[in-house]
């Protein structure tokens, strides 16, 4: 039975254009739901915008660059004046360099900390100026198992994704003094197959992959809107995930030399890497052609998880190992009658 949605729903999705923003917002997209799109490629978001509009729902396009604050709060204020105060607000947007920590310069970490954590900062704080005097809404934070867990050439990223899980911590603590009804989930991603792995800047000599397994972006986007109707402090999405984030509180000197071994060539292909090729770290490439959801990775990628079923279906989950565990008792009874 599928739960009752409100008629009318206002939502806001950055990074909107492509990979999980774009899958979140046609999961989210349906009769009643008014989406903002938010991120910096026209042609993106325009597509966006078409996709939820033949769903039944309205859409809005507002390019915006999320380590600007200003374009952020305007994009704000837009969504509320063309839909009505903000119900869900999804901070998704992000770049990223791949390089090795000695061949980064200042001026990448800047940029990826800009755009991926204050970017979020700002979203939050547009989100919460909406919600708190209405006492409502519920803030969703896509992030990543790297929140917990670092690897090597992405330290910009997983910096980043320290740092929002680090703020929304602080923010939750805020949110229970004040006895407020605002909720904030954060969603810890696996590998997922985006276009990121063909648009990020790379300074590595082979092109760039997901740590495998990988999963479609309809995997992180099912579990975003989850979030978003059931807000709880944290969900882990994949068993990837889970793994990554609970054997590095376990062994964190154990996964930092085997990631030293392992995770330079598991985040590579055989193919070399065009140093010249142009990036979305300062200028989208989505601005003049859609780039969809989806990456490059769809034959090795894995539409479904098994983890995250079960921890969304705990109550069928316990149901079943009860009739099991009955069944099982009652052969065992039946046997010893029988002697």
């Amino acid at each position: 039975m599928s739960e009752k949605l409100p008629d009318k729903e206002v939502i806001v999705v950055t990074g909107a254009s492509a990979g999980i923003g774009r899958a979140t917002v046609r999961a989210f997209a349906r009769p009643g739901a008014c989406i903002g799109l938010l991120a910096r490629g026209r042609a993106g978001l325009e597509a966006a915008a078409k996709e939820v509009e033949q769903a039944g729902g309205k859409a809005l396009v507002l390019p915006t660059d999320m380590s600007d604050p200003k374009q952020v709060q305007d994009a704000a204020d837009a969504v509320e004046r063309e839909f009505g105060p903000i119900d869900i607000w999804v901070n998704d947007a992000m770049v990223t360099v791949f390089a090795p920590v000695k061949d980064m310069t200042p001026e990448d970490y800047k940029r990826v900390t800009e755009v991926n954590y204050l970017g979020f900062v700002y979203g939050t704080l547009c989100a919460l100026k909406s919600m708190l005097p209405r006492d409502k809404g519920v803030i969703v934070q896509v992030g990543s198992a790297l929140a917990y867990r670092g690897i090597p050439l992405q330290s910009a990223y997983c910096a980043s994704k320290h740092a929002i899980q680090g703020f929304q911590d602080s923010l939750r603590s805020e949110l229970l003094h004040y006895k407020s009804n605002v909720k904030i989930s954060m969603v810890q991603m696996p590998a997922l197959n985006t276009p990121q792995f063909r648009w990020s800047r790379s300074k590595m000599p082979r092109k760039a992959q997901p740590v495998p397994p990988i999963f479609e972006p309809e995997v992180a986007a099912r579990a975003i809107v989850y979030a978003a109707r059931h807000p709880k402090r944290e969900f882990y999405v994949g068993w990837p995930a889970v793994k990554a984030i609970v054997g590095n509180k376990i062994a964190p000197g154990y996964a930092d030399h085997y990631l030293a071994e392992s995770g330079f060539n598991s985040q590579m292909i055989d193919e070399p890497e065009d140093p010249n090729r142009p990036d979305n770290l300062y200028e989208p490439l989505d601005a003049k052609e859609d780039r969809g959801a989806h990456g490059v990775f769809d034959s090795r990628a894995k539409g479904s998880s098994l983890e995250w079923w079960v921890d969304t279906h705990r109550t069928q989950v316990a149901a079943l190992a009860g009739v099991a565990v009955t069944g099982l008792v009652a052969m065992m009874m039946s046997g010893f009658a029988r002697k």
